[in-house]
């Protein structure tokens, strides 16, 4: 069920429903999420159940602000401070020690847990919502005996854990249907409408004593550098140092993939291609289209079984939409991708790691 974010009796609900254990379809700026209470083990392990994610694989807790902090992290860094006084709330989780026996499930058991503060007001009314003391479901505001209070303090929610919206490896989702597409009418999701950012938070490692990038996003390593005066370094300049990072969402291999297999090429390859492949392509525009292209410069010439749509010149644009043109691709049934390669500037980062990811 959808719900309109902006609705106060739509965040009661969905306060409720996560006080009860349930699952709800969170927008933030970067992606829609699948959120649960961070503490709750038991609901954290149906996020892992219906992406299909492995159990050690952490996720990111989303919390209201930084005052959510302590109750997380064992400790937390000089730099990390003023990275979350700079970038939060926005597209920036930072990795830091956990307090042992705090939100276990949502760290994958490891001794690490990924932050988040969202900016999206849809995700801040639910998480200022969530920390408040409420009360249980079945139990009255006006109750004021000793149990009862102790009740409403254990319901406030620090953190939602909440990872992207749709199966383990696929295309993330940046709209409330896409969400729904995943998991079905039966999952309560709040409609923040499309998401500004489009691509998932970068994510920085401040385990080790030094800025450490796990994840490229909108955030880049330079402005992460401006703020805390430190060097960001690589997770292969760590590995140098023989100390491996910290495991983090969204950093395997292959991930953010559609259902069509995608091939990167540079401007002039798929330009070359695109032209043998008109001299023996039917004319017919009528035809389903079999292939699809993401490209900055479009053929001059369109095939009736290619689909065509335009790549934005400009970083930030391509990451709002990347995700939705990939989904748009599968809806239509094509097979392949061909993606023009992208400019090699630090604001495409994000963009470039996650077509690099979804072309394994």
């Amino acid at each position: 069920m959808i719900l309109p974010g902006d609705a106060p009796e739509s965040i009661a609900a969905c306060a409720s429903a996560i006080r009860a254990g349930a699952l709800l379809g969170l927008p933030t700026e970067t992606v829609y999420g699948l959120a649960a209470d961070a503490d709750n083990d038991a609901a954290v392990a149906h996020i892992f159940k219906a992406k299909g994610r492995p159990a050690d694989h952490p996720l990111i807790v989303h919390v209201a602000d930084t005052s959510a902090v302590a109750h997380y992290a064992a400790s937390v860094p000089a730099f990390a401070q003023q990275l979350m006084q700079a970038f939060w709330p926005g597209p920036l989780t930072l990795i830091l020690p956990r307090r042992p026996g705090v939100a276990t499930a949502a760290a994958g058991g490891n001794p690490s847990i990924g932050l988040r503060c969202p900016a999206h007001p849809v995700a801040q009314a639910l998480l200022q919502a969530l920390q408040q003391e409420g009360p249980p479901m079945g139990l009255s505001s006006a109750d004021t005996t000793p149990e009862a209070s102790d009740l409403m303090r254990r319901q406030a929610v620090w953190g939602l854990a909440a990872p992207s919206a749709n199966q383990f490896g696929r295309v993330s989702p940046t709209t409330a249907a896409h969400v729904q597409g995943e998991f079905g009418a039966a999952l309560l999701i709040l409609d923040g409408g499309a998401c500004q950012v489009g691509i998932e938070s970068t994510i920085i490692d401040c385990t080790r004593g030094a800025p450490v990038l796990l994840r490229p996003g909108a955030i880049t390593p330079a402005q992460v550098q401006v703020v805390c005066g430190l060097k960001v370094l690589t997770k292969e300049e760590l590995l140098t140092l023989a100390k491996p990072a910290p495991k983090a969402s969204g950093t395997l291999e292959s991930h953010y993939a559609p259902n069509a297999t995608v091939r990167l090429m540079t401007a002039q390859a798929l330009q070359t291609a695109l032209q043998l492949l008109g001299q023996t392509a039917p004319a017919d525009s009528v035809v389903r289209p079999r292939m699809a292209v993401y490209s900055r410069t479009l053929p001059a010439k369109a095939c009736g079984h290619v689909l065509f749509r335009q790549m934005p010149a400009d970083a930030a644009q391509t990451a709002q939409q990347l995700f939705a043109v990939l989904r748009e691709f599968d809806d239509q049934g094509v097979k392949l991708i061909w993606i023009e390669s992208l400019p090699d500037d630090a604001p495409w980062d994000g963009v470039r790691d996650r077509l690099a990811r979804a072309a394994s």
